[in-house]
C-alpha cells in the first residue's frame, strides 16, 4: 500500500533527523561527510535545474568536485580559508570560461558565449548558496546545531500544518501560491516557543535573547524558503528534485536552513547563547 504525503513527509523528516543525529553522536568526521553528501547532492540538485540535459553532465561535476573542496579548505582553516578556497574557485571557473571560449570561438556570436558565461555563474551562485552558507555548521557546537536544525524545522512543520488547518489568505501569491498568512504565524509561533524553551534548558541567554533569535531565525527560514520557490517559479519546476518523498528535493527540505545558519552565526557575535 502506498504511504499517504502526510506519512511520507513524516518518514522523510524521521529519516533526516536520525542521520543528523548519527553525525552528531559521532562527530568529527561524520560531520564533515554529512556535509559532502548534502552539498554534492544540493549542488547537483541546483545546477540540474538551471542546467539540465546530458551535455552540461561534465559541468554539473564540476561544481560537485568545487563544493566539496570548499567544505574541506573550511574544516582545514574555518572560515577564512573557506573564502579563499571560494576565491579559488571563481578563477577556476573563470579559466574554464577562457577555455571554452577559445575553443568556440568561430562557432558563434556574442549570445552563445554570453550562454556559455551563464553556465560558469551556474555554478558560482550554486557554490554561494550551498557549501558556503553548509560550512558554518563546522563552527557550532552540537548544542547550536541542534538549535539551528530545530528552529528550521518547527518552522516548517508548524507553517504546514497551520496552513493547512487555517490557511486561507496567501501571503506573497507572486512567489509562493500555497503559503498563507496562517502558516507564516503559525511558523513564527512555532519557532519562537521551540527555541525559547530549547535555550532556556540549554543555553545562558536571557529569555528576551532567545525570543529574539527565534524571531530572527523564523524570519531567516522563512525568506530563504521563498527564495527558493522564486527559482523555482522562474524556472516553471515544482520541486528541486525528487530524492525525498513527501517533501520533493534536498533543497526543498533545506531551503530555510541555508539563511537560518549564517544569521545564527552573527546573532551569536552579538550575544552568545551556549558556554
Amino acid at each position: 500500500m502506498q504511504a499517504s504525503p502526510h506519512q511520507q513527509r513524516i518518514l522523510t523528516a524521521g529519516l533526516a533527523v536520525a542521520l543528523v543525529a548519527l553525525a552528531l553522536w559521532f562527530g568529527g568526521v561524520l560531520v564533515t561527510l554529512l556535509l559532502l553528501v548534502l552539498c554534492g547532492l544540493g549542488q547537483w540538485e541546483f545546477a540540474t535545474m538551471f542546467l539540465p540535459g546530458p551535455e552540461h553532465k561534465n559541468l554539473r561535476l564540476t561544481g560537485v568536485a568545487l563544493g566539496a573542496l570548499l567544505i574541506l579548505a573550511a574544516q582545514a582553516g574555518g572560515p577564512t580559508a573557506a573564502l579563499w578556497a571560494f576565491a579559488a574557485c571563481f578563477w577556476i571557473l573563470g579559466l574554464h570560461f577562457l577555455m571554452r571560449f577559445s575553443r568556440g570561438q568561430s562557432l558563434g556570436g556574442p549570445g552563445a558565449h554570453a550562454a556559455q558565461f551563464t553556465d560558469e555563474l551556474v555554478l558560482l551562485c550554486s557554490l554561494a548558496y550551498l557549501p558556503l552558507m553548509l560550512q558554518f555548521f563546522l563552527l557550532l557546537n552540537t548544542r547550536e546545531i541542534i538549535l539551528v536544525v530545530l528552529s528550521t524545522t518547527v518552522s516548517d512543520t508548524a507553517a504546514y500544518y497551520a496552513g493547512t488547518l487555517l490557511g486561507k489568505r496567501k501571503i506573497w501569491p507572486q512567489v509562493s501560491p500555497k503559503k498563507s498568512w496562517a502558516g507564516s504565524i503559525g511558523g513564527l509561533a512555532g519557532c519562537v516557543l521551540a527555541v525559547t524553551a530549547y535555550g532556556l534548558y540549554f543555553g545562558q541567554a536571557p529569555v528576551a535573547a532567545w525570543l529574539l533569535l527565534g524571531a530572527l531565525l523564523n524570519l531567516a527560514a522563512q525568506l530563504g524558503d521563498f527564495f527558493e520557490s522564486a527559482l523555482k517559479r522562474s524556472l516553471e519546476v515544482k520541486d528541486s528534485g525528487t530524492l525525498l518523498p513527501g517533501h520533493g528535493g534536498l533543497l526543498d527540505r533545506i531551503d530555510s536552513l541555508l539563511l537560518a545558519l549564517p544569521c545564527y552565526v552573527l546573532a551569536r557575535l552579538i550575544q552568545p547563547f551556549f558556554q
